[in-house]
C-alpha cells in the first residue's frame, strides 16, 4: 500500500464469545479515500468485525484507530457522531415510515436543538427541521429517489431499498462508510449500476468505503485492496488480482470455477 494517510487501523482486534474465537487478531490499515473489501465464506467472522469497529460490539482484545483516535469499545452513537456510518446485510428501515422521514432520521445525529424546542416551536428548531429536510432531499436525490420521497419505504423494490439504506446513513454525514452485502439480493443490473454509485458517492461525498461483499464482480471491479478471512483468521490481503491468484484463498473461498470464468 501507498504512503496516503491511513483512517482506519485495526490492532489485534479479537473477539471471543464464551469459548468461541470468532475472529483473532485482524489487522487492518484502511487509506483515506478507497474502497477496500473484506471478504469469506460464510461464517468468517466479517459482520463481527464490522460490530467492533461501529460499537455494537466490544472487543475481547485489540485496538481501533480511527482518524488516530483509539475508539475501541465506544456506543454505536459515539462512533456515528465521530464519522463513521453503516448499513447491515439485512436492511434496517422504518418501513411504514415514507422515503424522506427514513433519511431524516439519519440527519438527526447531527442536530443540535432538543425535543422541548420542537415542543415550543421555537425559531431554532424550525430552521433546523427545514435544513434537515432540505439536507435529506438533497441526498434522496443523489441516490435517484427523490420521486418517491412520499412514498412508505417497505413498498420500495429491494435495490431501492438498498439504496436508502445508504442515503439514511449518508445522513449521518460521515467521512468512512462500511456496507455489508449492499448487492445482496440485486440482479444483474441492479448489481452493475450498484459498482457505480457507489464510486460515485465515494468521490461526491469524500468517503472512505470498506465493504462486505458475496458477489465477486463487485469486489474486484470495484475494491483497491482487500482482506480475506477463514474461521476469523486473515489468511490473504491485497490487490485484487493478487487475491484472485492466492492459492489458499481459492482452496478456502474462491474455488477454481470462479478463477477459470473471471
Amino acid at each position: 500500500m501507498s504512503d496516503r494517510r491511513i483512517v482506519l487501523e485495526t490492532k489485534g482486534l479479537t473477539m471471543r464469545f464464551g469459548g468461541l474465537t470468532a475472529v483473532n487478531n485482524f489487522d487492518i490499515q484502511v487509506q483515506k479515500g478507497r474502497i477496500v473489501g473484506l471478504i469469506g465464506p460464510n461464517g468468517a467472522g466479517k459482520t463481527t468485525c464490522f460490530n467492533m469497529i461501529t460499537g455494537f460490539y466490544k472487543p475481547s482484545e485489540g485496538q481501533i484507530l480511527f482518524e488516530g483516535q483509539d475508539i475501541s469499545g465506544w456506543p454505536p452513537y459515539r462512533v456515528c457522531s465521530g464519522g463513521i456510518a453503516r448499513t447491515f446485510q439485512n436492511i434496517r428501515l422504518f418501513h411504514t415510515a415514507t422515503v424522506l422521514e427514513n433519511v431524516m432520521v439519519g440527519a438527526r445525529v447531527r442536530q443540535h436543538t432538543s425535543w422541548w424546542h420542537a415542543l415550543l416551536s421555537l425559531p431554532s428548531y424550525l430552521k433546523e427541521e427545514k435544513e434537515v429536510r432540505e439536507r435529506s432531499m438533497f441526498l434522496l436525490e443523489a441516490v435517484g429517489l427523490q420521486k418517491l420521497a412520499n412514498e412508505e419505504s417497505g413498498g420500495l423494490p429491494y435495490g431501492a431499498q438498498r439504496r436508502l439504506e445508504i442515503a439514511r446513513a449518508l445522513a449521518t454525514d460521515p467521512s468512512f462508510l462500511l456496507l455489508d452485502e449492499p448487492a445482496a439480493g440485486m440482479n444483474a443490473n441492479e448489481t452493475q449500476d450498484l459498482m457505480g454509485f457507489i464510486k460515485d458517492i465515494r468521490t461526491r461525498f469524500d468517503l472512505t468505503v470498506l465493504l462486505i461483499e458475496h458477489d465477486m464482480k463487485v469486489v474486484m471491479g470495484i475494491c483497491e485492496h482487500m482482506w480475506v478471512l477463514d474461521y476469523g483468521v486473515t489468511i490473504a490481503e491485497g490487490k485484487p488480482e493478487e487475491i484472485k491468484a492466492n492459492t489458499r484463498v481459492i482452496e478456502a473461498y474462491l474455488g477454481e470455477e470462479y478463477v477459470q470464468d473471471a
